[in-house]
């Protein structure tokens, strides 16, 4: 009998991880005791004081949700009116993964996307659609979204986002970021320029964030963080109502601390970038791939044979079709290892010479 198939979700996606071992033992540790409920306890009183330090912004209003849809339709719906829209790329995940959340969550509001190269917005593609129509009949333009790192594993720059949110500013439009995976974004910045998380954010322009912690080694925690706190005005009943009011919220706010303390969290997100460099490396060599876009950070698009990933997937390798009809999403993590990526790139050589064989 022939040994059963072994999963592989290493490359799935980081959702697939587990939970950073900094997260895990701040669990454990806020575990102990009773304390107040409804965020009213020390950790996540701690957990907002570091996420001002992380930001340099000593004013900025905290709410933790539990997941990324939730932060980033709450975050939108705060901004605008159902007669309103909301302007993004037409790969960003409030437009492509979210169900209509952003729209049911504000009652209405319409989503207007732009294409853009490698997942990123321009500014002339912004003024056109805030210019494209203003008359009362079309859903007046008040908010611009911004994903960052963006779908296709790229980054927007400190200049790429003054200059979007310069346009956004000019027309009477806030600025909301979606931050699934920001950590990994300042990691891959921070390393080629030096930058601070607060010039990536509230010192381009943002007015508020969607600070992803699933994605970065936590659990069920997300981080809505408002940079001009008049924009926060009453979030604490949208949370409410829209059932992401955690009555034990010490352990979202747990897991912030445990993350945001010593740096791990940025520490984290340049490994799982580092391992992408590895395995982009690695793909290169191999005349049979394509590599789609340049990662710059943990997210890394290559085109394969069909039958080489059909194949791979037999041997139990689980990842997501994306870009045209043979491009492939491949998600390196905060745990990914090189043995991850030995074994990946074995069962991919074998595939691609069963379906390539040597003339």
């Amino acid at each position: 009998m022939s040994d059963p198939i072994r999963h592989h979700y290493h490359f799935a996606s980081d959702n697939t991880s587990g939970i950073a071992p900094e997260a895990w033992a701040a669990l454990a540790d806020a575990n102990a005791d009773r304390v107040p409920s409804y965020g009213n306890d020390e950790w996540t009183r701690r957990a907002c004081d570091l996420i001002r330090e992380v930001f340099e912004k000593p004013d900025a209003e905290i709410f933790f949700v539990f997941n990324g849809t939730a932060a980033n339709s709450l975050a939108i719906s705060s901004l605008c009116q159902s007669y309103h829209s909301v302007i993004c790329h037409d790969y960003a995940h409030v437009e492509t993964d979210e169900c209509g959340a952003p729209e049911f969550f504000s009652n209405g509001t319409k989503i207007l996307v732009a294409p853009g190269p490698n997942g990123k917005l321009q500014p002339d593609a912004v003024e056109h659609l805030i210019l494209k129509r203003t008359d009362i009949h079309y859903p007046k333009p008040r908010v611009l979204s911004l994903t960052q790192s963006t779908e296709w594993g790229t980054v927007y720059t400190q200049d790429e986002i003054r200059a979007l949110t310069a346009v956004a500013k000019r027309h009477g439009l806030a600025v909301h970021m979606d931050g699934a995976r920001f950590a990994n974004a300042v990691a891959a910045l921070q390393a080629r320029t030096g930058v601070r998380p607060a010039d990536l954010t509230w010192r381009a322009g943002v007015d508020v964030l969607s600070f992803g912690g699933t994605k970065n080694g936590m659990t069920t925690t997300e981080a809505v963080v408002f940079f001009n706190p008049l924009l926060a005005c009453e979030f604490d009943y949208r949370c409410k109502q829209a059932g992401q009011l955690a009555s034990k919220m010490r352990y979202h706010g747990a897991q912030w601390t445990g993350m945001l303390q010593d740096g791990a969290w940025l520490r984290h997100a340049a490994h799982a970038n580092r391992m992408t460099q590895k395995l982009a490396a690695a793909l290169r060599q191999l005349p049979a791939v394509r590599i789609l876009v340049e990662p710059e950070v943990n997210a890394l698009f290559a085109e394969l044979p069909a039958a080489a990933a059909a194949a791979l997937h037999k041997r139990g390798w689980h990842f997501y079709s994306f870009i045209g009809a043979h491009g492939y999403r491949l998600m390196c993590s905060w745990d990914t290892r090189d043995e991850d990526l030995h074994l990946f790139l074995a069962d991919l050589k074998t595939a691609l010479a069963s379906v390539s064989p040597a003339c």
